[in-house]
């Protein structure tokens, strides 16, 4: 009796002990080989409950604590894993198959996007947010997008970055000023950068109401990195030569410290394109400390400064002469080539983050965040002397064999080229085809007793500056109301004080610089009416300078419904914006509207969003999306000549986008497809740019007859984006995978906006208008410009049991089109400024042929890419190598029409000469490329 006591004791303490844990169990295999992966660490973090997976990949582990919690699948040579449990105690949880991807794949984005010069300056690709997809889906359409597709500018959806939402710990990290990421404030910090979450369009996220391309979020929370060192070193002809980053993480200790650190290096004295110098240095700090078992708090800093050579667009004249690698920005000086245009970006950001689990069910994360630094892009400034440019348009031989070889009255129709003079410009241009530097420093010199000595510069090097301070606060709440319903919400308030302002670099060994507009006289001259004829110097702001201030408020509010065969959600969002600008000179041109502050303008912006998704099976499901929303115009866009003056741009409103989805996904052990079609719709954008124009006023309009140097002002752009997606992977065999991806899509200016014309020069006349109304640019139905809107990519990969696999797609991709002038698309086009009459000659037959859009060539390009991982004494090595475009052909990526020929007559005897002054400027993509990268983990 005693004995059956004592089992029937037992047997109850095990009923009670089990009843008090929940038991979770799965499996763990390989991602591409699908085979079970034995000696897996599978870890409930912030715990000590661990557990190995079996020979058949099985797992079991035992959890007392209740609640929410964070697994942890770890096994070197594999990406780490986390994955959110819910324990619910005297239940027996399977959280079923679990794929670990290797390695291999947090080195291919790395290796395989290459952003283009254009890219970099205007940090307007949506390439790099591309990649992110990459850390969140095995996606074959995602892969080739960001690896294969991005070389030649392939933009997700034909939007710009500005679309989507880039996040670091839950704070928004697009800039006010466009709206976009600053990619080169977070470059070669690749190794700490992965902990990645992306909501693809306009899919629920647990952090922001996002925008129409989707979200990504970066974690740099100390615990969650992987506890070890990472040596990576790597090189590549693309953007630099090499590369260096080392990486450590000491994961969590029993005081509750966590911190990782990472250092890196890249350089190219010469990198692709010539003259393309390239520096950044990385530094990265994240440290956290466990309060308790509900609150952490977390800092995070990193510096990264990085200076680039640009790399100049070239017409085809000057591509026939020298080559699709022809760089005009640079020069040699003392035997080594120098760049006038180059890059700088040194912008440090600190921030402190507090993670506070209010409940089993309820996270409260709350971020502080400042920034600060500069940007500066370079340029030859002149006065009273000959252009620098090795290539103005008076040195070509182009200059006597169109237009400019005329001398018959202005527009008169008449011109005779000179091919004598033609031919031996053709000769001096090849001799003196760079930047002579030398000859800048001779002219900024004059004889004295002692040889020559500094006299008043003609030439100088100066900065564009901007330098930011941003502080920015923010709270996100996740909660979960119960099994089926969850809840997040989110506040954000940012301030931005912006100081832009012209910087004089180098006095290229003259004295001083005279701090006047010598295409004017008098007081319209001068750049502050206050400080008249300044002698400027090295260091010493000149030209223009102001601040810029703005502060935003964003919040947002959403829902998640999650039952057995359906699931849906609904997000609201509100924004307010203020912006102001504060000029700091008085500028002769503008003497009453340049000094101090101007108005504020208010933006007051909604936005809705909604999905649903239908479970069909365990195997494939369909899921819709749809957003409407309101969106404040950039800074940048906001004022129509905020170097010069505070007036800000007629008739600007809030953008308004509408956007939609659907999808269908099938996902098998062997075959996984996507089939995607979408539609977005953006109103009422607005877009400001600067050019010199000739033919574009009457004689009375400006100081020099018909030409200027004018700010031109879109507004009412509207632009509809529509097309499918189609991603198909199937598993051949164990070792053997082949995948297809395709992207059709349509992208069109959908209305035809409003042209606004601003001629500094006609206030040399006392009451003049500067402010032309050119009515409507007819470019409805003209095709967005800079990015293929048609891709296919066919890739077969074999991935061998002994951990080496080698990989190779071939890309076609189509649709790219040039960026139109759009005052050439005014009815002002075939009006004759001089007096007033249409153009004689023009007829609509010409005028179409003159204005079609040019379609650039479609390109086949093959990549070729591979590795092999070792295990040595419980170290990780792995290799890996990829060649891109393999046959090294040369193709045109973008380009844009100068806006110089602003009339029929102009534009029709530049482009009838055969080689147009002023044709268009075109980007070329990378030939032939290769990426090598070896990484140490220890």
């Amino acid at each position: 009796m005693v004995k059956k006591y004592a089992v029937f004791l037992v047997l109850l303490s095990f009923s009670f002990a089990f009843a008090q844990e929940t038991i979770f169990f799965g499996f763990v295999i390989d991602a591409k080989t699908e085979k079970p992966i034995e000696s897996v660490v599978v870890n409930i973090q912030n715990t000590s409950i661990t557990g190995l997976t079996s020979k058949n990949g099985r797992f079991e582990l035992y959890s007392p604590v209740k609640g929410e919690q964070l697994l942890w699948v770890h096994s070197q040579g594999y990406k780490d894993l986390l994955l959110k449990i819910q324990s619910d105690f005297g239940q027996k949880i399977n959280l079923g198959i679990l794929q670990l991807e290797d390695t291999f794949s947090d080195e291919a984005p790395a290796a395989l996007i290459t952003l283009l010069d254009s890219d970099l300056s205007d940090d307007n690709s949506s390439s790099e947010m591309t990649s992110g997809l990459l850390q969140s889906s095995r996606d074959a359409f995602m892969q080739a997008s960001a690896f294969n597709w991005g070389q030649a500018r392939f933009r997700f959806r034909g939007l710009d970055s500005e679309n989507g939402t880039m996040m670091l710990n839950g704070m928004t990290m697009n800039k006010i000023y466009d709206g976009r990421p600053q990619w080169n404030n977070w470059s070669g910090l690749n190794n700490v950068l992965r902990n990645q979450e992306f909501s693809v369009g306009t899919a629920a996220s647990n952090y922001t109401f996002g925008g129409v391309l989707g979200t990504q979020q970066i974690s740099t929370r100390a615990s969650l990195y992987r506890k070890g060192t990472q040596l990576t070193f790597s090189g590549s002809n693309t953007t630099y030569t090499w590369r260096a980053i080392s990486t450590y993480a000491s994961g969590m200790n029993a005081s509750g410290w966590a911190y990782a650190v990472s250092a890196g290096k890249r350089w190219a004295d010469e990198a692709y394109f010539e003259g393309t110098n390239f520096n950044a240095d990385s530094f990265f700090i994240s440290v956290e400390k466990k309060l308790n078992n509900r609150n952490s708090v977390n800092f995070t800093g990193f510096y990264t400064p990085n200076s680039r050579g640009k790399n100049s667009p070239n017409t085809n004249e000057v591509t026939n002469l020298m080559s699709e690698k022809y760089n005009s920005y640079w020069g040699f000086q003392n035997g080594k080539k120098r760049n006038a245009r180059v890059k700088n970006v040194k912008e440090p950001l600190l921030m402190l983050n507090h993670y506070f689990k209010i409940d089993d069910k309820t996270n409260l994360n709350s971020s502080v965040m400042y920034q600060f630094g500069k940007v500066g892009n370079s340029n030859i400034d002149y006065q009273n002397a000959d252009s620098p440019d090795p290539v103005y348009y008076k040195k070509m031989p182009s200059y006597f064999s169109s237009l400019y070889a005329k001398d018959k009255g202005e527009f008169s129709g008449e011109f005779t080229p000179d091919y004598e003079n033609a031919e031996k410009s053709r000769i001096t241009f090849l001799a003196n085809s760079q930047i002579d530097w030398n000859r800048m420093y001779l002219t900024n010199q004059k004889p004295g007793q002692n040889g020559y000595e500094p006299a008043q510069s003609h030439y100088v090097l100066y900065e564009d500056r901007t330098d930011d301070k941003t502080f920015a606060v923010n709270s996100n709440l996740n909660a979960q109301i119960n099994s089926n319903i969850s809840f997040d919400a989110g506040i954000t308030f940012k301030n931005l004080k912006s100081h832009n302002f012209q910087y004089l670099l180098d006095l290229l060994g003259g004295a001083f610089f005279e701090d006047i507009d010598p295409f004017y006289k008098g007081d319209l001259s001068q750049s502050d009416l206050q400080n008249p004829n300044r002698q400027v110097k090295q260091g010493d702001i000149y030209g223009y300078n102001y601040n810029l201030t703005a502060n935003t408020i964003d919040a947002f509010a959403q829902f998640k419904f999650a039952y057995n065969k359906t699931e849906f959600y609904l997000a609201q969002s509100y924004s307010v914006s203020d912006y102001q600008r504060e000029g700091l000179y008085q500028n002769g041109i503008y003497p009453t509207t340049s000094l101090g502050k101007s108005e504020k303008i208010n933006f007051e912006n909604f936005g809705f969003k909604g999905g649903f998704t239908y479970k069909i099976s365990g195997k494939e499901w369909f899921f819709i999306n749809g957003a409407h929303l309101t969106r404040a115009p950039s800074l940048r866009n906001t004022f129509s000549n905020s170097r010069l003056n505070n007036k800000i741009v007629d008739g600007i409103e809030s953008e308004n986008i509408t956007s939609a989805e659907a999808n269908y996904v099938y996902r098998s052990p062997k075959l996984k497809l996507r089939l995607t079609a979408y539609y977005a719709l953006i109103k009422n954008s607005s877009k400001t740019s600067f050019f010199y124009a000739e033919g574009i006023f009457d004689n009375g309009a400006g100081y020099d007859a018909t030409d200027a140097f004018v700010s031109q002002t879109l507004t009412q752009l509207d632009k509809k984006n529509t097309g499918a997606e189609l991603s198909f992977e199937y598993q051949i065999s164990s070792t053997l995978k082949t995948t297809l991806s395709a992207a059709y899509g349509n992208y069109v200016y959908n209305s035809n906006p409003n042209v606004s014309i601003t001629n500094a020069a006609n206030a040399a006349k006392d009451g003049a208008q500067t402010t032309f109304d050119f009515g409507q640019a007819y470019l409805k139905n003209y095709k967005q410009a800079g990015m293929p809107q048609n891709a296919i990519s066919i890739g077969l990969e074999y991935r061998d049991p002994k951990f080496w696999w080698i990989g190779t797609n071939i890309n076609y991709l189509s649709d790219n089109y040039i960026d139109v002038s759009p005052i050439s698309r005014t009815s002002q086009f075939y009006i004759n400024s001089a007096n007033g009459f249409p153009f004689p000659e023009a007829t609509s037959e010409r005028g179409n042929e003159l204005l079609k859009q040019e379609k650039f060539k479609s390109v086949t390009l093959l990549n070729i890419n591979g590795g092999k991982s070792w295990r040595v004494q419980k170290k990780y090595i792995g290799l890996f190598a990829s060649v891109n475009n393999v046959l090294n052909l040369v193709y045109k990526t973008g380009g844009f029409e100068q806006a110089r020929n602003a009339n029929f007559r102009a534009l029709n005897q530049d482009a009838s000469s055969g080689t147009p002054s002023f044709g268009p400027k075109y980007y070329y993509g990378y030939g032939r490329t290769y990426f090598l990268n070896l990484t140490i983990g220890l």
